[in-house]
């Protein structure tokens, strides 16, 4: 009986159209960061590597080709030179998995056959941040969570990293409410090393506590990459007609509502929200990058790491 080799289901989140994009580009760590094998991305601790550091004054056991001898014919003092080691970077991708990331206008770009859902976007999203991080030899955890932290996997940089959390991603479904300030604080204490978290939420919390909670993964030396994904209906309300807006995380709560009389007020609101989101992202030096699903998401992607590489 002739054997039946069927892709496996995970591998939907990673079509070949999104493979051609995102391949031949890389995401890189702007600051420091700690890992385990020779890389791309700069290390706090010094070693032999092409970027100098800084002099020290030789002392006997230092190999002596690391001595500067033009230093050396000026102060006719014995100096060595330091260089900043290079390493590989531990990404930690956190996954906003609560019931209103499973929202999906008409709007939205197709996944799937069907307009996409934030979480549909999302998921994609992390495929392809895995299959790219993994591919240029770092190492890459995943996290999901609602309410509560649901998934915990820690980075590994090794191949089989790449199946792993693409079959976790592939059975994750939004549900619950948000308690994104409290569970990014928890994350930001069980991440051991600094590296580089990367955020993919829609961010439907306190800003305030939120922005506080994007500080503690700086306190404690990370870089962070978040990536805000909206639907364009959020982000315009383009409603006309008396509707029933239904909250995703708590579906007996709902509301007959005049869209056109509540338009001003809401426009406004999540203007101020996204203002101060920015602002405060721009304070920490957080990477904040605004995503709409109606823009395909291996575009959004490849726009943002061409862009990221060329800042």
């Amino acid at each position: 009986m002739p054997l039946s080799l069927e892709t496996p289901d995970y591998m939907r989140l990673l079509p070949p159209q999104t493979l051609g994009r995102i391949g031949r580009l890389e995401l890189v760590a702007r600051g420091l960061v700690e890992g385990f094998v020779t890389g791309r991305h700069k290390s706090p601790f010094k070693g032999a590597s092409v970027e100098f550091a800084e002099h020290r004054q030789y002392v006997p056991g230092d190999d002596t080709r690391t001595l500067d001898w033009r230093l050396y014919g000026k102060t006719d003092r014995y100096y060595v030179k330091q260089f900043v080691e290079e390493t590989n970077m531990r990404v930690t991708i956190v996954l906003d998995a609560s019931g209103s990331m499973g929202y999906a206008g008409d709007k939205a770009a197709k996944l799937d056959g069907k307009p996409a859902s934030k979480f549909a976007y999302a998921q994609h999203l992390a495929a392809a941040l895995t299959y790219l991080l993994v591919h240029q030899q770092d190492a890459v955890g995943l996290v999901t969570f609602d309410t509560e932290t649901r998934r915990y996997f820690p980075a590994r940089a090794r191949a089989s990293q790449v199946r792993i959390l693409l079959e976790e991603l592939n059975q994750t479904h939004p549900g619950k409410e948000t308690a994104a300030a409290e569970i990014l604080h928890d994350i930001a204490e069980r991440i051991p090393r600094r590296g580089l978290v990367i955020v993919i939420s829609d961010l439907f919390d306190d800003v305030a506590e939120i922005v506080r909670a994007l500080h503690h993964f700086r306190y404690r030396k990370h870089e962070v990459l978040l990536l805000h994904v909206m639907a364009d209906e959020e982000l315009t309300f383009p409603f006309e007609k008396w509707s029933d807006f239904r909250d995703l995380e708590m579906p007996a709560s709902h509301a007959q509502l005049d869209p056109k009389a509540v338009r001003a007020a809401y426009l406004a609101g999540v203007e101020h929200f996204l203002k101060e989101l920015e602002i405060g992202c721009g304070r920490m030096k957080v990477d904040y990058v605004p995503l709409n699903t109606k823009e395909p998401y291996d575009i959004a992607l490849a726009d943002f790491l061409a862009d990221r590489k060329g800042r």
